[in-house]
């Protein structure tokens, strides 16, 4: 049986090599999807955003944003196709980065 959760992620680049990351329950930033808090509740939300603002802030990371994600059967993937994107890497080499290394989350860029 599937099981499903809707929510948001934080993610945002690193600044010291622009790698994409998403912040975690710690309050830590992760290169892996996976490893990202889905929030569900509007106010959890709002707190999120604050914590990437402060993570700015402090030079950690830059682009903080609130994305639309999804928790399926424990591993979380973006519901946007661009957040997908940004989770695997390159689309045109399927041989490299994220995707290759399995570090790029359950699911691939499509379906």
């Amino acid at each position: 049986m599937t099981t499903k959760e809707l929510g948001k992620i934080l993610t945002a680049n690193r600044l010291s090599d622009g790698e994409v990351v998403f912040l975690t329950r710690s309050a830590a930033w992760s290169e892996r999807i996976d490893d990202a808090v889905l929030s569900i509740e509007p106010q959890s939300q709002a707190a999120l955003q604050e914590k990437g603002e402060l993570a700015e802030a402090g030079n950690l990371v830059t682009g903080a944003y609130l994305v639309e994600a999804e928790r399926v059967n424990g591993y979380v993937r973006a519901t946007h196709i661009r957040e997908r994107i940004r989770t695997l890497g390159p689309t045109v080499r399927i041989d490299l980065g994220k995707q290759v290394e399995g570090t790029g989350g359950a699911f691939a860029a499509r379906g």
